[in-house]
């Protein structure tokens, strides 16, 4: 059963203004990387349904981070169909994102008041995303489906909309400005923060230190 309720989600994903997006089939490292973006201050955080027994591995880093990291609002992404999202909801996931727009995942999160973030690439997508109940709307991917100045002209005609972009965004200063100038509600980050060298360097002091510098970074924005 979820720990945090959909509007809390969407307060601290607005708060934060960062959501770390991560895979890896290892339990242990899942652990340090998200111990390491918490120490670094971050509080919500996205790990990806993208292989292979990958719901067991949430389980138990959801399990992990209820203990050592009590403030972190654990979610599940690269969800596509109903039937996944019920298991991950089952299995104690806070909140539910997609690469996609499916509708029948908007019923098994709202039947459960869990908070559900499609992908979307359109207006039309996006209002029928917000029609479904979606607090936050992803855009996916968020360079190629048009970028900061994307979110900007969405953002004319529906000024109510809460958009993250994933895809594209940089923690450095010159990226996360446009991204935030445009008027997202927090963005999505994988590969940009969490790398590969990291990773393979078990350098993860260097990790907290790029997710506090971005968080300081998106503060002085607001």
């Amino acid at each position: 059963m979820a720990r945090f309720t959909r509007i809390e989600v969407a307060v601290k994903m607005k708060e934060t203004g960062i959501v770390p997006v991560f895979y890896h089939k290892d339990i242990e490292v899942c652990k340090k990387v998200l111990k390491a973006c918490y120490d670094g201050g971050i509080r919500v955080f996205e790990f990806t349904n993208r292989g292979d027994y990958a719901h067991e591995v949430f389980a138990a880093l959801n399990k992990y981070a209820e203990k050592e990291a009590p403030e972190m609002i654990l979610g599940i992404g690269s969800v596509i169909d109903a039937g996944t999202t019920s298991l991950y909801i089952q299995i104690g996931a806070n909140f539910v994102v997609s690469p996609i727009l499916n509708a029948e995942m908007a019923k098994v999160c709202n039947r459960r008041k869990i908070a559900w973030s499609p992908g979307c690439g359109s207006l039309t997508e996006i209002s029928y995303a917000e029609e479904l109940g979606a607090e936050v709307t992803k855009i996916f991917p968020g360079s190629q489906v048009g970028g900061p100045s994307f979110v900007a002209a969405v953002k004319g005609p529906f000024p109510w909309s809460s958009i993250m972009p994933t895809g594209g965004v940089e923690p450095t200063e010159e990226n996360l400005s446009k991204w935030f100038k445009a008027g997202v509600h927090c963005v999505g980050m994988g590969s940009q923060l969490i790398t590969k060298d990291i990773i393979a360097n078990d350098d993860y002091t260097s990790l907290t230190e790029t997710c506090a510098n971005a968080l300081a970074i998106v503060k002085s924005l607001r």
